[in-house]
């Protein structure tokens, strides 16, 4: 029996000695738990204490990685906004660096503490948090929406805030901590009590399991060859592209591969390896949404409106006026957004009612004492269960302690934000910080039943309460999408953590581990992303800008959420609010259609996945939905190797393209430029061309 300092009680449920060898039945039964039992393959060893798990070495692998993914994560926050799950790569990767180096010591004689998986899942732990500073940050929505660059081209000269190295840090500091604190209390409850699954945080511990496994140690090795080819082609790729892009409009990136009138609407493929591989790793429906989305509105939209030019807008307007077909891009895209956002919130809300009410009613039943002692009204633990369970009560956090941090940080946080945004009172922030642990824990409850995170629709309710609240005279712009960071912040690593936590229960890591590894990795996301950002922010002057390279899509799309919700509907352009209801009621009956057909229903297309192309193009889609034909062709070749090296490749085909943003960046810093422009043109331009400069 364990006991913890909360005073809950774990039987020992699975004992050897109570099973009779001489039973077929029960020696059947022990054989076929034995068979499937993942623990018992690790039952030499023995699980290290929580102090050694976080080893120095763990920490130094983490901060490589997490450099490297936060590249990754910034490039694709400032291109299109879809970013796939990395945890695989960080598992691999970080399994991959510290065996070799374990390798080598030991040869050496030097060995102190062999490589385990607990010390795997803190480095994993820790990358991922990091990183998801760069999302959760909003470099790429509402903290770059406050920037002069992205107002100007919102037709808002006011209630600005350009982005600063330091104003950026601190803000991070005082805001990404507070939903850590916020579900550490509840960990026993999610993992243990409603056994939540936590689909992506269960497939990193199997896949961290089976790395330390004989088999699994040969496949990883192969998986890293295989990465790392597809890392250097990757990279060597964009590395040649670059030499090719002295220009506007020039390089690979602009061959209009399908045509020049399809190019003249942004349907072409762009050669960029990046998105191939987001492709092969996001789901057939997401790739097949987005192009849809594409299709349905610079296919068919837009090419109607603009030929309203001069009825429903002004023909002497630039194109890139909010008040032109700019506005309808943007603001049909955002009507999609929340539309998908909202049906999506109440439906998982819903489900987490309805789950908590099964669960806590459950809970009762069991405690109701049998009639007979032969009965029980619980299951028994298997040899796993009983184990995971024992370990993960082992390594109390002390509930006075996580109640003290959020309280003590949320202190910290109402006096110090007011002086980095002005807009947001003090008062704004003591409200959210009052509501945010119900919906942190709401978000970590919910992505516990269905893996998805709903961090940016919580963050957009703030935008627009906390923006209607101070109003358009008071800075309510800038308020909401402050108030936005605050409540995204909070929500998006309080559901983090919990999946962190799910994780370290199924590989035997402490709980404690896990806290503090995250606690470390936010730390060095709140100093690591903002300086990625910084190096693309002075990098790229056109950072922003629907033409450039990194077009940062949701900047302007936050922003004109928290000027809607503020001033309200009257500078839209005409028909533009129809539109926008018919949208809203479209994704709203598309999610409805698609949940009512159940199985069936994975042929629907997500209007929120369909919305993304509204505004920047369908370019991305047709590179994405390339590698959904490769992966699509590699499985009905060979679907085992496809399922073991599928990941790997597309890894390494994302990280070498979002490395070579470092290189590229530093280039652009030190003004040195392509040397050749590759431009494509019709035979007409061309012949023109050729006259102007004969002459």
């Amino acid at each position: 029996m364990v006991q913890n300092g909360d005073g809950d009680r774990v039987d020992n449920a699975f004992d050897d000695d109570a099973i009779d060898e001489n039973d077929p039945n029960q020696k059947g039964s022990k054989l076929r738990e034995e068979e499937i039992s993942v623990e018992r393959a690790f039952e030499n060893q023995e699980v290290p204490s929580w102090r050694n798990q976080l080893t120095i070495r763990a920490f130094f692998v983490s901060l490589v990685l997490s450099i490297l993914f936060s590249f990754i994560v910034m490039k694709l926050n400032l291109t299109t906004g879809i970013i796939p799950s990395l945890n695989v790569s960080a598992g691999l990767l970080g399994f991959f660096f510290v065996k070799t180096w374990t390798k080598f010591l030991e040869k050496s004689g030097w060995l102190r503490q062999p490589f385990t998986r607990q010390e795997n899942t803190v480095i994993q732990t820790c990358v991922v948090a990091s990183s998801g500073i760069a999302f959760s940050g909003g470099f790429g929505s509402y903290l770059f929406g406050m920037s002069e660059r992205i107002a100007t081209q919102s037709s808002d000269t006011t209630n600005i805030k350009n982005p600063g190295l330091g104003w950026i840090i601190g803000f991070l500091f005082v805001v990404s901590f507070l939903g850590l604190f916020s579900v550490v209390p509840l960990r026993k409850i999610m993992i243990i009590d409603f056994k939540l699954t936590y689909p992506s945080g269960t497939a990193t511990a199997h896949l961290i399991n089976s790395f330390h496994t004989r088999q699994g140690a040969k496949l990883a090795k192969k998986q890293v060859k295989t990465l790392a080819k597809f890392f250097s082609f990757s990279f060597l790729w964009s590395f040649f592209k670059w030499f090719f892009s002295g220009g506007d409009d020039c390089g690979f990136d602009y061959f209009p591969s399908l045509g020049l009138k399809a190019f003249q609407y942004k349907f072409y493929f762009d050669f960029s390896a990046i998105y191939v591989g987001v492709g092969m790793i996001c789901p057939y429906i997401i790739n097949i949404s987005v192009l849809l989305g594409g299709i349905l509105s610079w296919g068919v939209m837009w090419p109607l409106i603009e030929k309203k030019k001069g009825d429903w807008y002004s023909a002497d307007l630039d194109e890139s006026s909010l008040q032109s077909v700019q506005g309808y891009k943007v603001f049909i895209a955002i009507a999609m957004i929340l539309g998908d956002g909202l049906y999506n919130f109440f439906k998982v809300l819903s489900h987490t009612l309805s789950g908590m009410y099964y669960q806590i009613r459950d809970k009762r039943r069991e405690n109701v004492l049998p009639v007979g002692q032969g009965s029980s009204s619980s299951p028994q633990l298997s040899y796993d269960e009983q184990r995971r369970t024992q370990l993960f009560l082992k390594d109390q956090i002390p509930t006075w302690f996580s109640v003290g941090g959020y309280v003590a940080i949320a202190a910290i946080s109402i006096a110090t934000l007011p002086h980095i945004f002005n807009e947001l009172k003090w008062y704004y922030i003591l409200v959210i910080y009052l509501v945010a642990p119900t919906l942190a824990f709401c978000n970590a409850y919910g992505c516990g039943l269905t893996d998805w995170s709903l961090a940016s629709t919580y963050g957009k309710l703030a935008i627009f309460t906390i923006g209607a609240w101070a109003g358009a005279a008071h800075g309510g712009v800038l308020a909401g999408l402050a108030a936005c960071g605050v409540m995204m912040n909070i929500v998006s690593t309080a559901s983090d953590l919990t999946q962190d936590f799910k994780t370290g229960y199924l590989t035997l890591a402490s709980p404690r581990a896990m806290f503090v590894s995250q606690i470390i990795g936010t730390a060095m996301g709140c100093i690591v992303s903002p300086c990625v950002f910084w190096i693309f922010y002075n990098a790229f002057d056109d950072l922003g800008k629907e033409t450039s390279e990194y077009p940062a899509p949701y900047a302007i799309v936050y922003r004109n959420m928290a000027k809607l919700g503020v001033e309200g509907f009257s500078y839209l352009p005409k028909n533009c609010l129809m539109l926008c209801y018919i949208f809203f009621g479209s994704a709203i009956v598309i999610n409805m259609i698609k949940d009512f057909l159940g199985k069936r229903g994975r042929f629907i297309p997500l209007p929120m996945a369909m919305a993304i192309p509204f505004y920047i193009g369908p370019y991305f889609a047709i590179d994405m939905c390339v590698g959904s034909v490769i992966l699509f062709v590699w499985e009905k070749i060979n679907k085992a190797k496809a399922d073991a090296f599928g990941p790997a490749v597309a890894s390494g085909l994302i990280c070498g393209d979002g490395i070579w943003a470092l290189p590229a960046s530093i280039l652009a810093l030190a003004g040195v430029n392509p040397p050749i422009c590759m431009k494509f043109l019709s035979r007409a331009t061309n012949a023109k061309v050729d006259a102007l400069l004969g002459s």
